[in-house]
């Protein structure tokens, strides 16, 4: 996986501003190959020409590079080396001449590789580093002949005949005989943006291609981004997600009480435009639901346009969904009075339970399932509200959840109680992403008592109605103390380490926090790990950290309570090792209904309060796969 800081939009350059010069030397160049990555636009008409040639000697310039009536790229004979080339002033001459020629029609909105190599006595076209054709022809060279002609050629593009060609080309490279057009190839391909429709959840695909969605419900994209040869791409860059009519360009203007898209983010709803979201391998997951019936916009159809937040306005760059229609109930469940969306067998699992509850069948278990109110694939985590008695729960119109306080339910003993942490650390916290965070836990166990930091982590429990926070604030002690331990055990005061290096003074933290000496990690689980890390072959500490706050949270839940049984129970073998999502959806393919895999979410890492969660993934009763969170406060006491 490819990786840098920021996208490198310099290197992309107008189809219409391409021109090189190539010096045609008999002696030095047997022969040479003209490489660069195109991007054409859907607006591109046929025929057209896409590279044009011209040298001294000639009033007009001839085709070179082409796209004939039936959408097939042609490479022709060069003026300057060729008897057979085209006649300049004979626009129609090209379609009589030899020429090699794609096999299929050219792609369009995609990234293409072209490779013409050119010789004396033959042409050669390559798409995507495979040859399509040769052909040869006759030379007008020949060794010291013709002293006074000319050398050089220009090849250029205009944008087509009449700009009927628009598009972007980049790493266009004439090289010599010597070099390879499959290694100009894989040397820097482009980037693209797309979205990864198979990962789509909580939404549905109609006959014509449309999705369904309804209406205030939440639905899962991913989108990826990749090189042009399928490579995942890590770069430290953020993608927006924003609303569109399908058959207009401008943003979809709804009223202005609520955003047309709105997005999930560690629980809580923002407009998407104010809440890019971070790649992550490549990858960015989105939560979403529209605001908006399509039936109270004429019945029309919407698009979720993803772009890479300040980068510039290419097309590659930015990626649509399918079209949209937004309908007021759900596509895949009837509407019900209440549809609470957690599956109670699953709640609270336990090693004690009955055989006819748990069925082991090897890799992949089956449970019982109840009756079932969760709509599709969706990745439904439970929301944690462990304060009900005390707090009162409303949403404003940005979706940030307030909370009332019922005086009457607060020991009166609380208000006599002496606060070293200010109550502005207090909602600081709260409301503050994992960085904000990270960072003031960091300060606040570097300068706080364990009953400081057990008062601090009560406290932000209350106000934000989740207990799951004070789990990952009472352990922050702990993870910062283990993990710069860890890292000077490993790095030896080096900045890069190489990862073969690591891995065994991995394993080992990884066992003694979890208190199972008896489960050695996988080969895969170490490969998730180097994943999560964003590291390749050599990791340096912020590698490492990213690596361990995910990492220190599971080890923290396996040492507790069942959880340590189920981890260490090989036959059955109740919880995977380190697998994505992905990797279980692919598992529980064709299983039978209540056939399910346990897994930690790799999303989740400390300090979000499901850090070191489990979750179940699950064949239902209507033989899709769904995503539950397990309330890890039941199986770890």
């Amino acid at each position: 996986m490819a990786s840098a800081a920021t996208i490198e939009t310099e290197k992309y350059s107008l189809l219409e501003d391409f021109n090189v010069d190539v010096e045609v030397d008999d002696e030095e160049y047997e022969s040479f190959s003209l490489c660069f990555w195109v991007y054409l636009l859907n607006s591109t008409t046929f025929p057209s020409t896409i590279i044009r040639q011209v040298h001294s000697d000639m009033s007009v310039s001839a085709p070179f590079l082409v796209l004939d009536e039936n959408k097939k790229m042609m490479l022709l004979p060069l003026t300057l080396l060729h008897k057979e080339a085209p006649d300049p002033v004979d626009t129609s001459s090209w379609t009589q001449v030899p020429s090699v020629s794609t096999k299929s029609k050219f792609p369009l909105e995609k990234w293409v590789h072209v490779g013409c190599e050119v010789s004396r006595n033959f042409m050669r076209l390559f798409i995507d580093g495979n040859m399509e054709g040769e052909q040869f022809v006759t030379s007008l060279l020949t060794k010291n002949a013709y002293p006074e002609c000319p050398r050089k050629i220009s090849l250029f593009s205009v944008g087509g005949d009449g700009y009927s060609v628009q598009g972007f080309i980049q790493c266009a490279e004439v090289l010599p005989a010597s070099d390879h057009v499959e290694h100009h190839y894989m040397k820097d391909p482009p980037l693209m943006l797309s979205v990864n429709k198979s990962s789509s959840s909580g939404i549905k695909l109609d006959d014509c291609g449309v999705w369904q969605a309804s209406c205030k419900e939440m639905f899962s994209l991913d989108v990826l981004l990749s090189n042009a040869i399928g490579q995942p791409v890590h770069k430290d860059v953020e993608v927006v997600a924003s609303l569109l009519y399908a058959d207009t360009l401008p943003e979809a203007k709804m009223g202005e009480a609520e955003a047309p898209l709105l997005i999930r983010d560690e629980g809580v709803q923002f407009s998407s435009d104010d809440r890019p979201i971070k790649l992550l391998n490549g990858r960015s997951s989105f939560k979403l639901k529209i605001s908006q019936l399509s039936s109270n916009s004429d019945d029309r159809l919407f698009w979720i346009k993803f772009g890479i937040r300040n980068a510039k306005d290419y097309p590659f760059l930015q990626a649509v969904s399918n079209p949209i229609r937004c309908i007021s109930v759900s596509p895949e469940v009837q509407p019900v009075s209440v549809t609470p969306k957690r599956l109670t067998n699953i709640d609270h699992l336990s090693s004690t339970e009955s055989p006819d509850l748990l069925q082991n069948t090897s890799s992949v278990k089956r449970i019982r399932l109840g009756k079932e109110s969760v709509s599709g694939s969706e990745e439904s985590y439970q929301q944690c509200n462990s304060h009900p008695q005390t707090s009162r729960q409303f949403e404003n119109g940005n979706g940030m959840r307030l909370h009332e306080e019922d005086n009457s339910s607060i020991d009166s003993e609380n208000s006599e109680m002496r606060y070293t942490i200010s109550d502005s650390t207090i909602f600081k916290y709260c409301l503050g992403n994992l960085i904000d965070k990270a960072l003031l836990l960091k300060e606040i166990t570097n300068n706080s008592s364990d009953d400081e930091v057990l008062e601090f982590a009560n406290q932000v429990s209350l106000y934000s109605g989740c207990s799951h926070h004070s789990y990952q604030i009472n352990m922050a002690r702990e993870l910062i103390a283990e993990g710069t331990n860890a890292w000077i055990l490993i790095s030896r005061n080096n900045q890069h380490v190489h990862w073969d290096n690591v891995v065994y003074e991995i394993e080992e933290h990884f066992m003694r926090i979890s208190k199972c000496s008896s489960r050695s990690l996988t080969h895969q689980d170490f490969e998730l790990l180097r994943r999560i890390s964003g590291c390749y072959e050599y990791i340096t500490q912020e590698n490492f950290e990213k690596m361990w706050c995910w990492l220190f949270p599971v080890a923290y839940s396996i040492s507790r309570g069942l959880i340590n049984g189920m981890w260490r129970s090989s036959s059955p073998k109740w919880i995977e090792g380190f697998i994505t999502k992905e990797e279980a959806e692919h598992s529980l393919q064709g299983q039978e209904p209540g056939t399910f895999i346990l897994r930690f979410p790799i999303s989740r890492t400390w300090p979000h309060p499901d850090a070191g969660s489990l979750v179940v993934t699950y064949v239902g009763h209507d033989f899709a796969l769904h995503h539950k969170q397990l309330k890890i406060d039941n199986i770890c006491e």
